[in-house]
């Protein structure tokens, strides 16, 4: 029997999954890490914490009996990870959430003009996007730059020091903004403006190819063999969709992680239609536009942590439930780290609107659940006009009450499968497409991917999340110039 592992490196912890040819979980294992923030809008994390995660977890499964074949990696996107020509690390990762690239993304502005950005990159410019911090890099710590050899994403990081292959792939390398995405290279005029070459870059390839196998060194350590290859994988976006089977025009992707998504395929004749972002997908030949809320389960974890530590999600779903939709007037705004669809305003932040004597415990709760689904309404909002088929997953997911309240707010039926491993399955998937198991990505989605269940909405909520989410919308304009000027304070 062929077994194959989907490791998804996220923003909280690295988890390893252990997959047969079915898509059928044998064992899974996770290790967790710390976030870093050393001043407000700086988000951060240590690269060496993904590597000891990763290899642990490979080596608990490998220790349980499971042969290994191949691997897939998801990783969190958009993140920068320098390397010198020793292969030391330079600095701490500057990851996905991290807003501290304000000026230098008006810089790119200025330099290259928005509509040039998106005819290259299919997106204008974001201070959040790999791009904007490695010109932070070069503005702020130009002792650090003049040494950079090797530049990646935090995925390929981790393939590295498995494989030592320098490689990358099309999904995740198109939300760095140093791509053109049309002709799949790497866009030569903005490396020039960073007086950068392609040398400092990785290897592009497709997702389900082969980009190297475990060094000698690595495979002894994790009781694996040299034979077990390691696939291009994808950005966790990206394998996620494929994890749910989302991978043709029509197909609709919610997540609920740590961020928000709601992601949808086109193909490249679509490009230039989109009012959102737009990056390749892990299917060959087929590009997505996502919109994304950054503070979506970030949100409901820091509420349970800073406001109500002493509960668990259960507690505090229960006590959500008993209150009524609009949470009797209190509004959230997931803004925690800035926010990025529809606004790209690095320059807000979270807000509760309506407390009263009367606010309780599962007002604020629900608020904060009404809050994300509103924000990814937003998101939803901005897909051209159609009939859509909705997936929904991650950790958000497994809650009734958020399902029921993300479609009535949607007001259109989600889906859930019966794999409940997103992204760490979808690049699994491409470890077996890799190894000829099934001959496409699409077959392999077809055979494995499987409806667990359907939320509807409640008709009776609908038109009060009508109403609510027209309240959301003015509260965030009402405050736009407010968060702007308090950002610095």
């Amino acid at each position: 029997m062929k077994y194959y592992l989907g490791i998804d490196i996220g923003t909280s912890g690295t988890k390893a999954v252990c997959f047969d040819t079915q898509g059928k979980v044998m064992t899974s294992k996770s290790v967790a890490y710390d976030l870093l923030t050393p001043k407000p809008g700086y988000a951060e994390e240590n690269p060496l914490d993904w590597i000891y995660a990763t290899k642990e977890t490979i080596r608990e499964i490998a220790l349980e009996g499971y042969e290994i074949s191949g691997i897939g990696l998801s990783g969190q996107m958009h993140g920068l990870v320098l390397l010198d020509a020793e292969d030391n690390l330079l600095r701490n990762s500057i990851i996905w959430c991290d807003n501290r690239a304000i000026a230098e993304a008006e810089e790119l502005i200025h330099h290259f003009g928005n509509e040039r950005m998106k005819a290259i990159t299919g997106n204008e410019v974001v201070a959040s996007f790999t791009l904007s911090k490695l010109l932070w890099v070069k503005n702020h710590e130009p002792d650090i730059y003049q040494k950079i050899a090797k530049i990646m994403l935090p995925k390929d990081y981790v393939r590295y020091c498995l494989t030592k292959a320098f490689t990358t792939e099309y999904s995740d390398a198109s939300g760095m903004q140093l791509l053109n995405i049309y002709d799949k290279k790497y866009a030569k005029e903005i490396l020039e403006y960073l007086e950068l070459t392609e040398a400092n870059f990785p290897k592009l390839m497709e997702s389900y190819e082969i980009s190297g196998y475990l060094t000698e060194d690595v495979a002894k350590e994790l009781s694996l063999s040299t034979h077990c290859f390691v696939v291009g994988g994808a950005g966790d976006q990206a394998a996620a969709a494929i994890g749910n089977g989302i991978t043709e025009r029509g197909d609709v992707s919610v997540v609920l992680g740590s961020s928000g998504v709601v992601f949808s395929p086109i193909l490249k004749s679509d490009l230039k239609e989109n009012k959102v972002q737009v990056f390749m997908h892990a299917v060959p030949n087929t590009y997505h536009i996502m919109g994304v809320t950054n503070g979506c389960g970030l949100s409901y974890k820091w509420l349970k942590e800073s406001l109500f530590a002493d509960k668990d999600f259960n507690e505090l779903n229960q006590k959500a439930e008993e209150i009524p939709p609009l949470s009797s007037g209190l509004i959230y705004l997931p803004y925690l780290n800035g926010e990025r669809t529809p606004h790209m305003d690095p320059y807000a932040s979270g807000t509760f609107i309506g407390i009263r004597q009367n606010t309780t415990e599962g007002h604020f709760v629900r608020a904060v659940l009404e809050g994300v689904a509103y924000s990814l309404k937003d998101c939803f909002e901005l897909l051209p006009n159609g009939e859509y088929k909705i997936r929904i997953s991650g950790g958000g997911a497994k809650g009734e009450l958020w399902r029921t309240i993300i479609a009535s707010c949607l007001n259109e039926k989600v889906e859930r499968i019966t794999q409940a491993e997103g992204g760490a399955l979808g690049v699994a998937i491409l470890a077996m497409v890799a190894d000829k198991v099934y001959p496409s990505v699409s077959d392999a989605t077809k055979h494995i991917i499987k409806t667990l269940d359907v939320t509807s909405p409640k008709d009776s909520w609908v038109q009060e999340y009508k109403k609510g989410h027209v309240l959301y919308q003015e509260a965030y304009q009402s405050l736009k110039k407010y968060y702007e000027k308090a950002f610095n304070i």
